[in-house]
């Protein structure tokens, strides 16, 4: 027999990347591929991308990964998927397009989450569906839409996440797995259904959604189309989506209670995924998503990440693969600067989620240099970070972090301020797709061929041990970062 082969997608907002991996969750180098891309930014705060665009890009990426293998020996059986959080797009009753894809960090919508706030008790509501009201997710996405945009509402007939756009055209039939729903902000995760009362506002029916696969393992077949055009993947089965997120945590082992995923790619988040069901209540600086119908993933985000690092670099003419400006932190003390920088040029998400959000530097001096103002940038992520993992510990006990994103690789130091303001040993294994890993895993899991991602050892990396003496300096900074954090944002 043919030794079994994965194909497996890897659909971010920033790139598409594709590979083979065989029965172990090895992947097969020469088969990989990966196309960039990044999503419009409006001057009204939007964050979109062409429908049919991305999906020529997904097309493209499983083309390469075809013709790339075309001598590899071996049944292209499976296909798995990750995709990212919170994505909405609309088409009609014929499929075709009502919107563009609007992103995460889309906040056009950020008028009615007040609206929202209103009607409803937030508390509530975010028990229930894992989610606070926030432009990222569809509950205002779709006031706003169908407030603003009448027309273009009446006239679609489906709403879908990217992924769901992709299995419609690809199978024939819109549907979704937990995981895509999970992470709308209009699912109830604790019952694995669209929530009634926010669809009944919404003014939308369960058939205007897509439909969620009623088992975790079921299998989707390509139509007579796109048969024709890969026909290695005509008899494969293709499973559902999962949030890029969730495949993250399962491809840096951190699936159970006790170890926590912290990834900086544009954004950031830390996570800790694990069987059961959701926390009776959710801390308020949250949320919880579904991993399948066993598992949840319970974490925070951050709008601004390995996107500010940049930006920095960028206005502040320092050149974005230089190592000096990596030396010149290291060589400084922790808070050596005095400012208190606060990380909101993207808006807030976790764990305050105010939606009118800005950056600031404070404290400015004569004789303050870009590294000064980079490495407070740097400092005051982790400060953010550590709000998550004290609302993470109110629900579980985190005994150790596992640390991953492009952003960390390159910038050790920052992997190293975290650790010390955390007051946590880390470890950053060199795991650069462990969101393909942790789809391929799930799916290796589903078919029989592992007996649990549980069971899968989690990848050894580089050390960062915290320094008690830099993070005591970091507790006093921190308490000052809070403070102007309470006064320009909170109230």
């Amino acid at each position: 027999m043919k030794t079994p082969l994965i194909l497996v997608l890897d659909i971010g907002t920033s790139s598409v990347r594709a590979a083979l991996y065989d029965s172990s969750a090895n992947v097969l180098p020469a088969t990989m591929v990966k196309h960039e891309r990044r999503l419009t930014a409006t001057d009204d705060g939007g964050a979109e991308i062409d429908a049919l665009e991305a999906l020529a890009q997904i097309e493209t990426a499983i083309d390469d990964v075809l013709k790339k293998s075309a001598k590899i020996k071996g049944e292209i059986r499976y296909v798995a998927a990750s995709s990212f959080w919170h994505s909405l797009v609309g088409v009609d009753k014929r499929g075709k397009l009502t919107t563009k894809i609007f992103g995460w960090a889309d906040t056009r919508s950020r008028k009615y989450v007040a609206a929202l706030r209103n009607e409803f008790n937030e508390t509530t509501i975010h028990n229930r569906t894992g989610a606070r009201f926030h432009s990222s997710f569809w509950t205002a996405k779709l006031l706003w839409l169908r407030k603003d945009f009448p027309k273009v509402y009446a006239r679609t007939d489906c709403w879908l996440s990217f992924s769901d756009f992709a299995a419609l055209k690809f199978f024939g039939e819109a549907a979704t797995g937990v995981s895509m729903a999970s992470a709308t902000g209009i699912f109830d995760i604790r019952r694995n259904d669209w929530d009634a009362e926010l669809l009944e506002f919404l003014e939308i029916k369960k058939e205007n959604l897509p439909a969620v696969v009623a088992e975790d393992a079921r299998t989707f077949r390509l139509n007579k189309k796109y048969s024709e055009r890969w026909a290695r993947l005509k008899n494969a089965e293709w499973f559902a989506a999962i949030g890029d997120g969730a495949a993250n945590n399962i491809g840096a082992g951190c699936t159970v209670k006790s170890k926590a995923a912290l990834m900086i790619g544009t954004s950031g988040a830390m996570r800790v995924a694990f069987k059961g069901e959701p926390p009776e209540t959710i801390p308020s600086g949250l949320w919880c998503y579904r991993i399948d119908r066993r598992r949840i993933i319970v974490g925070g985000a951050l709008s601004d990440g390995g996107g500010l690092y940049y930006w920095l670099k960028d206005n502040l003419r320092l050149k974005q693969d230089d190592d000096q400006t990596e030396a010149a932190i290291k060589r400084r003390g922790a808070d050596a600067h005095g400012l208190t920088f606060l990380p909101f040029l993207a808006g807030e998400r976790g764990t305050g989620y105010h939606e009118a959000a800005h950056g600031g530097i404070f404290g400015l001096h004569s004789s303050t240099d870009t590294i000064d103002i980079v490495q407070a940038a740097l400092e005051s992520v982790a400060y953010r970070f550590a709000e998550i993992y004290n609302q993470l510990n109110d629900v579980v006990k985190i005994r150790e972090i596992i640390a991953s994103g492009g952003a960390l690789r390159e910038s050790p130091v920052w992997t190293q301020i975290i650790a010390d303001v955390l007051a946590q040993n880390m470890s950053l294994p060199d795991t650069r797709e462990a969101s393909s890993r942790g789809a391929v895993l799930l799916a290796l899991e589903a078919i029989g061929a592992i007996k649990s991602i549980e069971k899968i050892d989690t990848p050894t990396g580089r050390k960062f041990k915290f320094d008690k003496k830099r993070n005591a300096i970091y507790k006093i900074a921190r308490e000052r970062h809070e403070e102007f954090y309470q006064l320009l944002i909170c109230k």
